[in-house]
């Protein structure tokens, strides 16, 4: 049977929509009260990491699920006086049948009962407890799951009763030579110790067997996708390092490069030089130079007759972008334009010619770079900022605007867990400015409570009176009564009372994009000190005179974010302070939080720590791939050494059978075939 076909069956028993199922002349009927049928072929073969992945129960001592077993037995025992229908029990998957009171009460699969009748799935409870040893898995169900009755013990005797179907033999998903070198036990036995376990130890290792199995899957598919990428997809050559980039590097580079700056930009020439498509995560931390890196990179493409593009996610980052990028080459020969979607049409009937003719060599925008109307002569990178906030759908069409696919950069602020960045972006060589310019100073974290606002507003003040300006950010727009959180418009309106000799503007984003950039600009030129916003300042804003970023409601917001919002100051050579302001009311995960945000002002070990306390799932958003990571039994916050085992030993195939070709192999490139297969091949873009 088609395990996989048991998840169609539990998501329609979860929906409370079935009311019979039957197996028959090889099909799985299913029955569901919208009068609607199911049918699903039954293979011969056995999908057994569908199954593996379907349902993994926790573990719990046989004495701590007594009472449910001996509840359920009670409750099948109350069935009285059966009329010879089929009859669904309390416990899904065991369906009495009887034409008198007498009769047996459970019907074994095969069993023929009166015409019209369903063939029951059936199994005795007492045989599933037997085959665990002292243990009695725990399955975690939905309220809907267990009003239609499917609760942990009727999801037991349904997995009992399938491996019983298969004589408790499955296929294997590996190849012999990745089973030798793991000496793992094999997949009948992991699946049978996962539910049925015999021991305690028994049932760790087939844990990490299948905790293996998933993510060496996940790595063997990602690393062939960029061995193929490498080998299939040639790349525009930039042989040369010209005019462009030495008159910047000599006359106009406002200071010395860090040496974490000088790797990554020998890192990019050696790949731009290779011959091959260079596809490249850089990430940084906030304030680590990537966009002067980014521009050194442009310049390359100038220098080898081609154009650059930088993408970003929201006008305000698009525009301090190409502040900072004209800032840098000041009276350089080189024509940049900005391309967003308030450019207005008279600008843009300019821009659009000008790029198509390769007059205009950068263009920096947003997703207005994206358009059919906008043509490249000749595209040789496209960087992408903060590539998260993109679908792969949309980043995917850069490529198209060249017929040779461009060079690739992807740039990120947002510090990424090693384990978590093998998963999401294992595809791509990654880059690291792990060193911030000399002269920074670290940014002063202090957490504050809420009914403390008379300090905080005397040491704001202060700070003002010295020349410098303050952030102000809320989580709400607006109050909203089942949100226990500040809210912008009333803090606006406190802060014009309290700041009266002050100039106090507010953006968030339901603003006109014109009326955001008018408030900006107000902060930007110093003509306001305070600036009162939600997270739309969460990346791109540069004001270095601003020293004092306090975020309100802080126990609203992610670590990585409150690293991001605290990054917006520290940008000049003054002390800087970020002001975490909370309720005393605290969860203890979210004094956790805040007390990592005091203590650290590292976005990787802050990243590390986000990932500890929130888990994968929460983090599965840095990536919009189409693909997302739906991990079922393993953990990338715990299970990082078996992530890099599994990641090594996938390579170690690869380098033997890059594609998978040779027959010993042919067992792993069916098994990618049957989870990784989509209409469209997003695994080719970056």
């Amino acid at each position: 049977m088609e395990l996989s076909n048991i998840l169609e069956l539990i998501h329609a028993v979860s929906d409370s929509n079935l009311t019979e199922f039957n197996l028959q002349d090889g099909n799985l009927n299913i029955s569901m009260s919208t009068e609607k049928t199911i049918v699903q072929q039954v293979a011969a073969s056995a999908d057994t990491a569908s199954f593996a992945a379907g349902y993994q129960p926790t573990v719990q001592p046989t004495l701590q699920a007594a009472a449910q077993n001996q509840k359920d037995t009670d409750r099948a025992d109350d069935t009285q006086k059966l009329t010879g229908n089929i009859v669904k029990s309390p416990l899904v998957g065991t369906y009495y049948a009887a034409s008198s009171p007498d009769s047996a009460p459970f019907v074994k699969v095969g069993d023929k009962v009166s015409k019209g009748q369903v063939l029951g799935i059936v199994e005795a409870m007492k045989q599933a407890d037997q085959v665990a040893n002292g243990l009695t898995p725990f399955y975690n169900t939905s309220e809907k799951m267990k009003k239609s009755f499917l609760n942990s013990r009727a999801i037991q005797n349904l997995q009992y009763t399938l491996l019983s179907w298969l004589n408790w033999e499955l296929p294997e998903t590996l190849s012999p030579d990745v089973l030798k070198r793991i000496h793992m036990m094999s997949m009948t036995e992991a699946v049978r110790n996962i539910h049925f376990p015999e021991s305690a130890a028994k049932l760790r290792d087939a844990q990490l067997r299948l905790k293996f199995d998933e993510l060496f899957f996940i790595q063997l598919n990602i690393l062939r996708t960029a061995s193929v990428r490498k080998l299939k997809l040639k790349g525009i050559v930039f042989p040369t390092v010209g005019h462009y980039f030495n008159t910047f590097y000599k006359e106009y580079l406002p200071f010395e490069l860090t040496n974490a700056q000088k790797r990554v930009v020998r890192e990019i020439r050696i790949d731009m030089g290779s011959g091959r498509q260079m596809n490249r995560l850089l990430q940084g931390d906030v304030g680590s130079g990537k966009t002067l890196v980014g521009l050194l990179s442009m310049l390359l493409a100038i220098d080898n007759h081609c154009q650059a593009c930088m993408m970003a996610p929201t006008e305000i980052l698009a525009t301090q972008h190409y502040a900072t990028i004209m800032g840098f080459l000041k009276d350089m020969d080189v024509k940049v334009a900005l391309l967003t979607g308030s450019t207005k049409k008279k600008e843009r009937d300019k821009i659009l010619p000008a790029i198509a003719s390769g007059e205009i060599q950068i263009v920096i925008g947003t997703h207005a770079l994206i358009e059919e109307t906008v043509v490249f002569s000749s595209l040789g990178l496209a960087i992408i900022d903060e590539q998260h906030r993109f679908g792969v759908e949309q980043r995917s069409r850069l490529w198209m605007k060249n017929t040779i696919v461009p060079h690739v950069l992807v740039m990120t602020a947002t510090p990424i867990p090693r384990t978590l960045a093998m998963t999401l972006y294992g595809d791509l060589d990654v880059s690291v400015i792990d060193e911030l310019p000399p002269g920074r100073k670290p940014i002063q974290t202090l957490h504050r409570y809420d009914n403390k606002k008379a300090q905080l507003y005397e040491f704001l003040r202060k700070e003002i009176q010295k020349g410098r300006q303050v952030y102000v950010v809320y989580p709400l727009i607006e109050g909203n009564e089942k949100l226990d959180y500040k809210d912008l418009e009333a803090g606006f309106e406190t802060f014009k009372e309290v700041f009266p000799e002050y100039k106090v503007c507010m953006v968030h984003g339901r603003m006109k994009a014109a009326d955001k950039d008018t408030e900006m600009q107000k902060f930007i030129s110093g003509e306001a000190q305070i600036l009162m916003a939600t997270t739309v300042i969460e990346v791109g804003v540069n004001v270095p005179n601003a020293s004092v970023m306090v975020i309100e409601s802080a126990e609203r917001f992610g670590l990585s974010q409150l690293h991001q919002l605290r990054g917006r100051v520290g940008r000049g050579a003054e002390q800087s302070y970020c002001i975490l302001v909370s309720s005393y009311k605290l969860s203890n995960d979210t004094r956790k939080r805040l007390e990592i945000m005091v203590n650290s002002t590292n976005g990787f070990e802050i990243a590390e720590a986000d990932l500890r306390l929130r888990g994968h799932g929460d983090l599965e958003g840095t990536r919009q791939s189409g693909e997302g990571i739906d991990l079922k039994i393993a953990d990338l916050a715990a299970d990082g050494q078996i992530l890099q085992y599994a990641r090594d030993i996938a390579q170690g195939v690869l380098d033997e059978d890059p594609e998978l070709l040779s027959e010993q192999h042919r067992i792993l490139s069916e098994r990618l075939k049957t989870l990784f297969t989509r209409k469209i091949n997003w695994g080719m873009i970056s």
